[in-house]
């Protein structure tokens, strides 16, 4: 059993071209790939949010792959935050 301290919840909001690419369904495909819950949605402002928890060496390298991914070249900034785990996620999805 994993202690609490190993859990921590990811928080990233990116920039650029990322909305009509993808990125919500590239995100979730690659998300199945890591021990990850959370959510990717697009917000009003034409930005892509995303929340994921999880053991924070599995987030380091889930938000790596995105960023290496082909979703790379569409992402001009992101604001990355690392907060403390709610537990408030079962799975990993996409929200609308």
């Amino acid at each position: 059993m994993r202690s609490r301290e190993q859990i921590k919840c990811l928080h990233a909001v990116f920039s650029g071209r990322v909305q009509g690419v993808g990125f919500r369904f590239t995100v979730y495909e690659l998300a199945a790939s890591f021990d990850i819950t959370g959510f990717v949605k697009n917000l009003w402002d034409g930005t892509v949010e995303l929340k994921a928890e999880g053991p924070l060496q599995e987030l380091h390298d889930f938000l790596h792959t995105i960023q290496a991914s082909r979703l790379g070249r569409y992402i001009t900034k992101d604001q990355i935050q690392w907060v403390e785990a709610g537990g408030n996620f079962k799975g990993f999805g996409i929200e609308f």
